[in-house]
């Protein structure tokens, strides 16, 4: 047994800081959503849609980007070009984990969506 050595080594180590860091970006992400004019203030609230457009759109590309890599390491490692089994699974775990979020963002945003529709005039 080498410890971290065994599972990936510092690569390992960076991806998971990695993913540490886009949850921590994302949770961020959130709280400026729940608190806007908390999370930005001096701003006076010039574009708050397409600040949002934009989050969104990138968060969603930062999903299919982590789902495409998951792909291609899988897809390697069944052709036997990738022999390391921890890097495949970690990928295919972090693809997991970044779709999981967007779709309780998505239920989320559904759900207010609903509420909003529900209100009277």
């Amino acid at each position: 047994m080498s410890g971290i050595g065994a599972i990936g080594g510092a690569s390992g180590v960076q991806q998971i800081m990695a993913l540490r860091q886009q949850i921590v970006d994302r949770s961020q992400l959130l709280q400026q959503i729940k608190n806007p004019d908390a999370a930005t203030p001096g701003t006076g609230g010039a574009n708050p849609a397409g600040g949002f457009t934009d989050a969104l759109k990138s968060a969603l590309e930062n999903v299919s980007a982590t789902q495409d890599k998951a792909e291609a390491l899988s897809t390697a490692y069944e052709k036997g070009e990738v022999t390391d089994v921890a890097k495949v699974m970690l990928a295919r775990q972090e693809s997991g984990v970044a779709f999981e979020a967007t779709l309780q963002v998505r239920n989320k945003l559904l759900t207010a969506y609903q509420d909003i529709m529900r209100m009277g005039v």
